[in-house]
């Protein structure tokens, strides 16, 4: 989609078609587009097409608002999540600020954030299309008051005189995901000296970040959502040095590091399994530490325990059996017990969960959850339920 596709759905016909796309089925496509290009232009069915499908897709991250909003297919792929976006401009607007540049603002879904927080959003991006995107959300959503959309070189926009600079640079090439920061558009370089000009920043950085990348004067922060991993922000002017893991919707918060690693130890009554920005943030210790745990392996972030404690930090697995890994045995065991409906997991082990799943053939009316890891340096099947 071009810069004038996307124009043409601003207009007349395009807002019209863009109604009657509402609930689209992309398995009806071909007869939609047949029926439409007898009363529409090719290009603005075509244009309007494609958005219906874009919008199918953007609910997941976006929910109500989708239908609504305007995307690219690279807006839609590198957009943040709303509850993200939402839980970072809840903290800036916390601190204060009220005014933001956002650079690589990409399709507005972060000022989107920040001006539904009451900030005042500068977001720049550098291509054309882009730009005419987030200026359309920002309208679109009623915003406009507080969003101004500039098309700009990011590396040439003055940010003095505002609170706070948000930085999301590109992490995808032709190749895919982009792992060294200094390989992202901009290098992460430019975004921590372009951070540190203003009273704070959040940087927007893969999760996968090597902890040694992190300046020491940056509070790194590592995001879940309903347990899968989103982000890794790295924020100036909060907590230097400081490593936190957020685990959303809930809100939850995890903060501390340097706590010496857990003692090994065997597996007790409790396995429990730390969520994924809590591992991200090396702060399984402190999970531990909360519960009165034990590692299994040195290597392995699981957590013993023999008695169940609540925490919002980990998902509690009760532990019948501990196996030294052996196909055979394990599938005779579930036939006794009449295992019907298995959850597989794994960490530290090379067994797939599909595979292991379709070779044991689980029948009968029970339940059982398998976690394939290692206990000791010895590859382990624990056999429990959801405690």
């Amino acid at each position: 989609m071009d810069l004038d596709a996307f124009s043409s759905l601003l207009g007349p016909d395009g807002q019209d078609l863009l109604g009657r796309l509402r609930g689209f089925d992309p398995a009806d496509e071909i007869g939609i587009v047949t029926r439409l290009r007898k009363e529409y232009p090719a290009q603005v069915v075509a244009a309007a097409v494609t958005q219906a499908r874009l919008r199918g897709r953007a609910e997941a991250k976006f929910g109500a608002d989708a239908q609504r909003m305007y995307f690219t297919p690279d807006g839609v792929e590198q957009a943040t999540r709303t509850v993200v976006a939402e839980h970072r401009a809840a903290r800036l607007a916390a601190l204060g600020v009220r005014r933001v540049a956002d650079l690589c603002c990409g399709i507005g879904g972060d000022a989107i954030a920040l001006a539904r927080n009451g900030i005042e959003v500068l977001a720049v991006d550098r291509a054309p299309l882009t730009c005419a995107v987030a200026e359309a959300n920002a309208r679109a959503l009623g915003l406009d008051g507080l969003i101004e959309v500039r098309q700009a070189d990011v590396t040439e926009v003055a940010v003095d005189g505002y609170d706070a600079v948000f930085v999301d640079p590109a992490r995808r090439g032709g190749r895919g995901r982009i792992f060294d920061p200094e390989a992202y558009s901009p290098p992460l370089s430019w975004a921590v000296a372009a951070a540190r000009r203003a009273p704070y920043a959040a940087l927007k950085v893969a999760p996968g970040i090597p902890h040694e990348a992190v300046p020491e004067d940056a509070e790194a922060e590592w995001v879940s959502d309903r347990g899968d991993v989103k982000e890794a922000v790295l924020w100036f002017g909060t907590e230097p040095g400081a490593r936190r893991a957020t685990l959303l919707p809930g809100g939850a918060t995890l903060t501390g590091g340097g706590l010496p690693v857990p003692p090994v130890g065997p597996v007790g009554r409790y396995l429990y399994e730390p969520d994924g920005a809590v591992i991200r943030a090396h702060l399984v210790a402190e999970v531990a530490a909360e519960l009165g745990g034990r590692l299994i392996d040195e290597t392995i972030a699981y957590v013993t325990a023999d008695e169940l404690r609540r925490t919002p930090y980990a998902t509690a697995h009760e532990i019948t059996d501990t196996l030294p890994f052996n196909l055979k045995k394990l599938k005779a065991l579930l036939r006794e017990r009449e295992v019907g409906t298995l959850t597989v997991k794994k960490r530290g082990s090379a067994v797939e969960p599909e595979e292991l799943r379709r070779r044991l053939k689980p029948q009968g009316p029970n339940s059982a959850t398998i976690l394939l890891t290692r206990v000791a340096g010895a590859p382990t099947m624990l056999i429990g339920a959801p405690a």
